[in-house]
């Protein structure tokens, strides 16, 4: 595992233990206490992602975000908090948060999940998006199963698509869906929802890999077939 990461945390233990897993799996990370001291850092370095604590002294989270959007827009991000309430989720995912973790969380999964962060935003600029035998090809907005059926995408199936193949093997919320592909979250949009759902299920039954189940009363998640290696 490898990227430069910020990670903004008041507490100074939790930020500590953190800080050396992280680096102990290969990450180079600096740690900051305040989002006066992050927002610094971020004028002067750039880093591959930062891990921002959303209660911190001065500016909060969400707050010290704003600010470094404004002299780096195109710096990626995901929230580290003990805010488990829909509405800060919500509000984050609308930032453009990469992710949104509650404590506690487990420092071992953390790094993966940074891992596949930094592996999906180094892809994005690849002219193809490949899982198992489904691709995405950017440059055409098509999709291709199992090298044979091309299907050609809306802008907004594309979204829905390259989402969905981002987050494999993750249960992802209905809302949160919405607000990423979307960037709303309101009962018609989820109706909506539903027929994209549909319209995929049918294209990957062309797929001997991949599945797109419900998780009751959560959302979605794509996964491997059983008893496929991926």
């Amino acid at each position: 595992m490898k990227g430069k990461l910020l990670l903004i945390e008041d507490d100074q233990d939790l930020g500590q233990e953190v800080k050396n897993y992280l680096n102990a799996v290969g990450f180079t990370t600096q740690l900051v206490p305040s989002s006066f001291g992050a927002l610094e850092y971020c004028k002067a370095n750039d880093y591959d992602l930062l891990l921002v604590d959303i209660h911190l002294p001065g500016k909060d989270g969400f707050e010290l975000i704003e600010s470094i959007r404004k002299i780096k827009p195109h710096l990626h991000f995901l929230f580290l908090t003990a805010r488990n309430q829909k509405t800060s989720r919500l509000k984050g995912l609308k930032l453009g948060a990469a992710d949104y973790i509650t404590k506690p969380f487990d420092v071992e999964e953390l790094a993966w999940r940074i891992h596949n962060i930094l592996n999906r935003y180094q892809g994005s600029t690849r002219d193809e998006l490949k899982v198992c035998d489904v691709y995405l090809r950017n440059n055409t907005m098509e999709l291709v199963i199992d090298d044979s059926k091309v299907y050609k995408l809306t802008a907004r199936e594309f979204e829905l698509w390259k989402y969905l193949l981002e987050h494999v093997e993750q249960v992802l919320k209905r809302e949160d869906i919405l607000i990423s592909v979307w960037g709303d979250n309101d009962y018609f949009l989820g109706r909506s929802l539903d027929v994209f759902i549909s319209r995929i299920r049918k294209i990957l039954q062309h797929s001997q890999f991949l599945t797109l189940e419900t998780v009751f009363k959560v959302g979605f998640i794509l996964k491997q077939k059983s008893g496929h290696i991926r």
